[in-house]
């Protein structure tokens, strides 16, 4: 058949794709403790995200305020990565965009919205590649329930790297899996590092290895190969449909500290987690390479709430705790510290249903208490 030929050569030219994405793996570090300036790029979003990103813009205004001064921080507001310049463009990324987003060392990202069916890419998932965005970090801690895990996602590979690029033929469709070596051995590195560097003992890899057994199981199996250089730290394996009832388990879920997983299971399993925390609007996430890092909220855009004259009620938290990660990140712990402290204390609320504080109030109080 015709069709089964295209879709061979199709298949050829990812696993070619993919193998020069291998070759091109490693790269240098950035140290933020010796960089002279920091260029902070700020990306609005779409729906709520010019909203939010406003919010929590201010707030690194304000913490940062005598480096911007100074000259050794920069924030830099980037245009273009709305929904409808995308559509126009016919790219995830349009090009200029991405030339400029380059030019920045970390990102403070507002939630994008990506187009049901069709061929446009997730800007998220363009962004990752496209950066080099290996690690997703989403911590959640809930103190007074003994609760303080931290997912590390591997962010490039899995499901998502291609999952625009499957084949379709007549009454059938297939998608792709990937899963490399090295791919694999830095996320697993960068999950150990974090648990040794933070006096965690314990590592749980998620996937579902019993049944994926290719991909998941060299994702298992190299995980392991990397927990040999971290005496003191266990290591223990969990099936991705398990591990989603253990959270939910009490006192079983308190043992968790680090939890490694492949990606889709990775953005199934932190989004329950930021529910049991209070909502995905109470939770940042990190997307962190070895040259870039880009901060955002984890919920959508929630283009609803614009087209019900919301938009003002849209809660900042999420991508004002990503604003702490980012501030840590570029070495500012003090000023992350000060900003963590400051939403502990704040006792604002903002509802979606307009009945208490607009994203603009909150900051306010967040701000008055730093």
């Amino acid at each position: 058949m015709k069709e089964i030929t295209l879709a061979c050569e199709a298949f050829q030219k990812l696993l070619e794709e993919q193998l020069e994405r291998i070759r091109n793996m490693n790269g240098e570090k950035t140290d933020f403790s010796t960089k002279k300036q920091v260029t902070i790029g700020v990306i609005d979003g779409d729906g709520i995200g010019p909203v939010i990103t406003a919010q929590a813009t201010r707030v690194l205004e304000k913490l940062l305020a005598e480096e911007i001064a100074a000259g050794s921080i920069v924030i830099r507001q980037i245009e273009g990565l709305t929904i409808e310049n995308r559509m126009a463009c016919g790219k995830a990324i349009p090009d200029d965009v991405l030339a400029e987003i380059k030019t920045c060392d970390v990102l403070l990202k507002g939630p994008t919205t990506t187009p049901m069916g069709g061929k446009m890419e997730s800007a998220n998932v363009a962004m990752r590649r496209e950066l080099d965005l290996y690690a997703n970090c989403r911590p959640v801690c809930i103190p007074e329930k003994n609760i303080d895990w931290m997912f590390f996602r591997e962010n490039t590979e899995g499901e998502y790297v291609l999952g625009s690029r499957g084949v379709e033929l007549p009454g059938m469709a297939v998608d792709f899996k990937v899963t490399t070596d090295l791919g694999t051995r830095r996320i697993a590195r960068a999950a150990f590092d974090y648990a040794k560097n933070n006096g965690k003992t314990h590592v749980a890899v998620v996937t579902k290895a019993n049944i994926m057994k290719k991909t998941d199981g060299k994702f298992t199996a190299i995980c392991h190969e990397v927990a040999a250089d971290y005496p003191g730290i266990t290591v223990d394996d969990y099936y991705i449909d398990i591990m989603t009832a253990n959270l939910l388990k009490e006192p079983l879920r308190e043992q968790f500290q680090v939890v490694l997983l492949p990606n889709l299971y990775g953005d199934i399993i932190t989004d329950e987690a930021a529910q049991i925390q209070g909502g995905v609007g109470t939770a940042g996430s990190a997307n962190v390479g070895d040259r870039y890092a880009m901060f955002e909220a984890i919920h959508g855009s929630a283009p609803r709430m614009i087209e019900r004259g919301m938009g003002d009620y849209a809660n900042p938290a999420s991508i004002i705790k990503a604003a702490a990660m980012l501030l840590r990140h570029i070495c500012r712990a003090d000023a992350a510290t000060r900003l963590e402290k400051a939403m502990a204390e704040c006792k604002v609320e903002v509802k979606s249903d307009g009945t208490a504080a607009t994203a603009a109030q909150y900051a306010d109080a967040v701000m008055a208490l730093l």
